[in-house]
Parts: C-alpha cells; sequence; structure tokens
C-alpha cells in the first residue's frame, strides 16, 4: 500500500478537444463508412448544421428500433396467439403481450396489492417495472377482444420502450464527449434491436446510461438518484456502486462517493418504502421468486444440471452462484488497486455486469441490453463489439430454436438439447472475451482506445486526471507497455508528451 502523486496518477498529458473520429481510427467503422461515401475528411465541416453526431446516434437507434418491431411482425398477427412453438420457430417472442392478461393487467388489477390467480400469485418484477407496466395498462384500450386489447398493450409498450431506446443511443453518445460516434455502437448493435421489445429491461438500461452521464458531468447526486430508480426498475444497476466504491477509494473522493450512495438509497426507498408498507407480500415477491428460481435457460448451471445424474439442488446453486459473484468482486477490486493506471469507471462498470451475467443461475435472451452500452463505453472497437453481438444473436436464435424443438412434440422441429449448449457456450464464451480484451486494455492502458486518443477517465467525472491516494502491489510501480506495441504510448503526468512515433517524450 502506498500513496501515489505526480506523473503515475494525473491526467493524461495531451489532452485533445477535437471530436474522435472511428472512421480514421478504426479499420471496421472505415470500412463499413463505404456504404455512405467512405471516412470522413480532416475539412468535413462537423457539428455545424442540425445533422450532430448525437442526433444522427438517435435517430439511427430508433430506425433499429423499428426494424426490431418489424422483425415482431409474425407474432403480432398470429404466433403470439396460435400456435404454442410458432412464436419460437419464428423467433418473435415476446412476454409483454402474454403478462397484459397472465398478470391482471386485463382485469384492472393494482400491481403488488392485488393477488393474482394462477400460479403466480403476485407480479414478479421490481416496483418501478410494475409501474411501467401498468402506465402501459391504461393507455391501452379496454374495449375489443382480448387479442386486440394485448396487441395494443405491445404497441403502447413498444412505443414507450423505443423513447428508452433513444435515451441510452444519446446518453452513451453524449457520456465520453469527444467521441459521440460510440454511440452508434449501441444504435447498430442487432442483439440490441432483437431484445429490445422481449421485456421491460430498457427501462433500467436507459436510467442506468443516465446516471452514467450524470457521473461524467461531475454530478454525483444527480447519478445517485438515477441509479437507485434502476436499480427499482431492475436489480444489476445497483452493481455499479462497487467499482465506483474501489475508484473512489483509490483517488480519494469519498464525499463524491458518499453523495452518490446517498441518492441512490433514497431514491430507491422513496419508490419501494410505500409498497413495502402496505403490500410487503407483494413487494417482495420480486426477490423471493429470485430465489426459489431453479436453474433455468441461458446459464452454464443449466449446462451442468442436463448433463448430471443427481442435479445441485436451488438452494445449493444459489451459495455457489452467490460465492463465485464475490470471488469476481474481489477479483475485480484487487484489479482496480493494482492496476498501473487507475481503471475507467466504464470498464469495471461493464466487467461487474458481466460477471453477475457469467455466473446468474439464468440468462434471458434480453440481459445482452444491460451490457450493450457499458460495452460501448468500455471497448469502443467495432471489430470487439461485433465478435461479441454475433456470439449473442446465435444465443438468440438457439433458445429460440430450443424452445421450438421442447414445444413441438414428436415433430422435434428446432434445436435439440445439445445443439442449445453449444449456443449457452458460445455466449458465455462471447461475454468472456470481451472481458478479456476489457482486462487487457485495464493492464496495459496503451492498447485503450479511449486513452491512446489523449483521455484519462472521460466518464469518470471527479476521477478523471484525479491523483491516486491508495494503490497496492504493481500499481506503485513502473508501467510497462505491451510488448511489440506499434502505435502512440500514452503517458501520464504534468511532464510526459505524447510521442506520435509510439513513444514519450
Amino acid at each position: 500500500m502506498c500513496g501515489m502523486t505526480g506523473a503515475e496518477s494525473t491526467q493524461a498529458s495531451v489532452p485533445e478537444t477535437d471530436p474522435v473520429r472511428p472512421t480514421r481510427e478504426d479499420p471496421v467503422a472505415a470500412a463499413g463508412s463505404e456504404l455512405i461515401g467512405g471516412p470522413v475528411g480532416r475539412l468535413a465541416l462537423l457539428g455545424t448544421s442540425w445533422w450532430t453526431p448525437v442526433r444522427i446516434v438517435a435517430l439511427v437507434a430508433i430506425g433499429m428500433f423499428a426494424l426490431g418491431l418489424v422483425q415482431k411482425a409474425p407474432c403480432y398477427n398470429g404466433a403470439w396467439f396460435f400456435g404454442a412453438s410458432s412464436q419460437y420457430t419464428k423467433a418473435c417472442y415476446s412476454d409483454i403481450p402474454h403478462l397484459y392478461q397472465g398478470r391482471g393487467f386485463a382485469e384492472g388489477l393494482v400491481p403488488y396489492f392485488d393477488k393474482l390467480p394462477g400460479d403466480m400469485d403476485y407480479l414478479e418484477y421490481p416496483v418501478l417495472t410494475g409501474v411501467f407496466m401498468e402506465v402501459a395498462a391504461w393507455l391501452t384500450p379496454g374495449s375489443g377482444s382480448i387479442q386486440d386489447q394485448e396487441q395494443w398493450y405491445w404497441m403502447v409498450n413498444a412505443g414507450m420502450l423505443m423513447a428508452c431506446a433513444a435515451v441510452i443511443a444519446v446518453c452513451v453518445g453524449r457520456t465520453h464527449a469527444r467521441r459521440p460516434w460510440d454511440g452508434l455502437l449501441v444504435a447498430l448493435a442487432p442483439a440490441f434491436a432483437l431484445t429490445a421489445t422481449i421485456n421491460w429491461d430498457l427501462l433500467a438500461v436507459a436510467l442506468t446510461a443516465a446516471a452514467m452521464l450524470m457521473w461524467s458531468r461531475g454530478r454525483s447526486l444527480a447519478f445517485g438518484v438515477l441509479l437507485g430508480l434502476a436499480t427499482a426498475a431492475k436489480l444489476y444497476p445497483v452493481f455499479l456502486l462497487g467499482p465506483l466504491l474501489v475508484l473512489c477509494w483509490r483517488a480519494g473522493r469519498w464525499r463524491e462517493f458518499g453523495r452518490a450512495f446517498g441518492g441512490a438509497a433514497v431514491a430507491w426507498l422513496v419508490v419501494n418504502l410505500p409498497v413495502m408498507l402496505f403490500a410487503f407480500e407483494g413487494w417482495s415477491k420480486f426477490y423471493r421468486f429470485s430465489q426459489e428460481r431453479g436453474v433455468d435457460f441461458g446459464s452454464f448451471w443449466l449446462i451442468l444440471a442436463q448433463n448430471s445424474s443427481s442435479p445441485l439442488s436451488t438452494d445449493t446453486v444459489n451459495f455457489l452462484a452467490t460465492l463465485l459473484m464475490l470471488l469476481s468482486c474481489v477479483g475485480i477490486a484487487a484489479l482496480a488497486l493494482t492496476a498501473p493506471r487507475r481503471p475507467r469507471f466504464a470498464q469495471l462498470a461493464f466487467l461487474i455486469v458481466a460477471a453477475f451475467i457469467l455466473t446468474n443461475k439464468v440468462y434471458s435472451p434480453q440481459y445482452v441490453l444491460w451490457l450493450v452500452p457499458l460495452a460501448a463505453l468500455a471497448r469502443p472497437r467495432w471489430r470487439d463489439f461485433l465478435v461479441w453481438q454475433a456470439c449473442e444473436v446465435a444465443y438468440f436464435l438457439g433458445i429460440w430454436m430450443y424452445l421450438a424443438y421442447t414445444t413441438s412434440g414428436d415433430a422435434h422441429k428446432g434445436l435439440p438439447t445439445d445443439g442449445y449448449h453449444w449456443a449457452i457456450g458460445v455466449h458465455l464464451l462471447g461475454t468472456l472475451y470481451l472481458c478479456a480484451v476489457v482486462v487487457r486494455d485495464i493492464l496495459m492502458p496503451e492498447r485503450d482506445v479511449v486513452r491512446r486518443a489523449g483521455d484519462d477517465d472521460p466518464s469518470g467525472g471527479v476521477l478523471d486526471g484525479a491523483e491516486d491516494v491508495f494503490v497496492l502491489g504493481t500499481a506503485a510501480r513502473p508501467r510497462r507497455h505491451a510488448a511489440h506495441f506499434a502505435g502512440p504510448q500514452v503517458e501520464w503526468g504534468a511532464g510526459a508528451v505524447a510521442s506520435p512515433g509510439g513513444g514519450s517524450l
């Protein structure tokens, strides 16, 4: 343990002010730009008209979201209502229309307060998501057949979720001030469009993306409030407080972390406390369901269970999954405190959420939405991003083909169990690959495309350029560069100057 000041802990020496142009630094982006005329030139007038990068990103996100709606069209007109397996063979399944009646919205039941008929006695979603679902039900016409109402309910939700998608793309485009075009990674992500209307996850993702934007602007209280609201909509956003704690510990920014934590706690309580006090059984259903739920789709636990003569009990899996997650947290904390340069907040945020996904006992296909904005901020490199997205699209198709196989009776249309296990493996390997390149960027900062451009931590807010006050192990030693790396080497400190030839002067 030691305190660090000076050249090893301050901001990048040659901060740039011009926007980063991916078509000039990313080969995949440059190749893709040939579809619209080629890479941007140095005399291009960017930001001088209404067509700013962030607005373009938002419109592209809305366009891709609309294509995702078209992909669901075969289900909208029949597969959701007729034939158990056709919604799987056409890969257009969505929870939204089914839960309109299945969770009592069609009958006007109040979530958490009114008990539901059937196996699920209360709504199994966090409170803010339940509010979102209820608002959509209020906007759904109550006339016509139940099929008409479910179609309307899906369309109303789709409109509300489209707004969330636009917010996510804009927030990602604005979080790194000099890299607005990184928002296109979110806008054009195929898995994002395919899974956006399966469930209500985009609400929590949008609030989390807005929270990240607020932190990047140094607004720690606003960050905390938005993160607390996101946690009231889905559990995973709360994990971002862990990496933030470790980074603030390393930088000595305890006051800002306290504001963030306090804002998150108060916002979460404001949403949850009224329901907790007056409908505790309904409120706690989400947490009880998460514990009682057995091993399910998409996890490596399912592969183990389906290949074992004596599968582990749910309690044992809960314990082991929690243990693995805790070990992952310890590993990420150790990485943050021993890395040669303090990791960027987005990098650790991606790693902690990815760890939760990899160790969890269930992986629904829409969970990829949690990672897309964080991946765009943590590793804004098109090749790696598209490799991961290809793996997620393969899993998206794999789970529906597996469900088609299990629901088609003797016809066995679709993907058998062994094939589905391969699809799970592809998803796991794709996520691990992206985690590996992010860890490499942390250990060798000159390979980080964000820092190679001269920035330190543009999503870090008060952490951006802050001095270290607490580090462990190798963080106190001279930084090493990647072997045989030909690109520019980035040094931090008042006396360092970036050299275009690959060293520092």
